[in-house]
């Protein structure tokens, strides 16, 4: 009997370029295409979101009585569109629960008929949660934006709306003394500690590091492919980190591992740093927050923002400004002091030495 290699409910088939191609076929779901080769971390995501149907949907029986012209029929080719399949699995994941909330109350109306008052409505009924209405305004933006696309809108009624402004920056920077709190009750060589390092001397996503290890190491630098937006960096491994690496009992495949010597899964992960964090009195801290905390040492350094991004993996000055918002406002201001006083002297100094000479 020949061995089966691939996943149970994926084929393998060649499309018309001859190239290869896998697909998902499950009894009672949608057929799903794979952008990923199997054996990557790509994969196994998609195919973890197809077991569990947030890919391949479960086929609704009636689901061929769907009236054109609605939210249902509009949204079943959206979820089979560039506009929802380019982004990571995980974030289709968080996407598809925004819409599929929205549809189970609007998914019989039709899409002609949605105005921006309507939106605004929808909008307001969700507060006090400001944040999951904007991210509902997002969401439906882009529905829209498609439907325009295809020729049954004359223009996206939601862009006309205006966002609810949310006070606070998001996740708390570090500050120097937290960093400093932390450092001191989880000492160097501790599962605690590299963690806290690889944030903090990396400046990368928790769901990036979570996956580092040894095969990341190229040319003694880090060389990570952010799984949220597909951007690479290859970063020098800076001292305080190598030192820490060192020194931790560290996993095969990864340099986190579990007490078992298992790589934390993503909610492992978090719920793990969550703990370390509240042992060392720091309950507002969080893993995101280090990589605030690393961009805005990057902008006390007096880094560019390209600079920074190169390190970040950022690609937008506007996030860069989100991310270091937290810059030490007295550092900067002395900095600019100095700057500032440097030029009045060379300004003066240029002066002089064109002022001509009495005779």
């Amino acid at each position: 009997m020949k061995r089966r290699w691939l996943p149970k409910w994926v084929s393998g088939f060649r499309d018309r370029h001859g190239k290869a191609r896998y697909r998902f076929r499950r009894k009672g779901q949608a057929q799903y295409l794979f952008k990923h080769a199997p054996g990557t971390e790509e994969f196994r995501q998609e195919y973890q979101a197809c077991l569990t149907a947030s890919e391949a949907p479960k086929i609704q029986p009636g689901a061929d009585k769907i009236k054109p012209g609605t939210f249902d029929d509009l949204i079943v080719r959206y979820y089979r569109s560039p506009d929802f399949l380019d982004p990571s699995p995980r974030t289709q994941v968080v996407y598809r629960g925004v819409i599929e909330r929205w549809r189970a109350k609007y998914g019989s109306g039709r899409v002609a008929d949605l105005e921006t008052r309507h939106v605004a409505a929808m909008m307001a009924e969700m507060l006090p949660h400001r944040t999951s209405a904007n991210m509902l305004r997002k969401r439906l933006s882009a529905l829209m934006a498609f439907a325009n696309r295809q020729g049954e809108i004359d223009k996206n009624p939601v862009l006309a709306t205006k966002p609810y402004r949310i006070d606070g920056g998001g996740f708390h920077t570090w500050t120097e003394p937290e960093i400093a709190l932390y450092e001191a009750h989880h000492p160097t060589g501790t599962m605690a500690r590299l963690m806290f390092d690889l944030l903090l001397w990396t400046g990368q996503r928790g769901g990036d590091v979570r996956l580092l290890g040894p095969n990341a190491i190229q040319d003694k630098r880090l060389v990570i492919t952010q799984e949220k937006t597909k951007v690479t960096v290859s970063l020098p491994i800076l001292p305080a980190l190598a030192q820490s690496i060192l020194a931790t009992q560290t996993g095969e495949d990864t340099f986190l591992v579990t007490t078992h010597g298992k790589t934390f899964t993503r909610k492992g992960f978090g719920n793990k740093f969550r703990d370390w964090c509240d042992a060392a009195g720091l309950p507002h801290c969080s893993a995101h927050g280090l990589r605030k905390a690393a961009a805005r040492r990057f902008a006390e350094a007096r880094c560019s923002n390209q600079q920074i991004k190169a390190w970040t993996g950022h690609t937008t000055d506007s996030e860069i400004a989100r991310y270091t918002a937290a810059v030490d406002q007295q550092l900067m201001s002395d900095a600019a002091a100095e700057m500032l006083l440097a030029n009045l002297i060379q300004r003066v100094s240029q002066k002089s030495s064109q002022a001509p000479e009495k005779g």
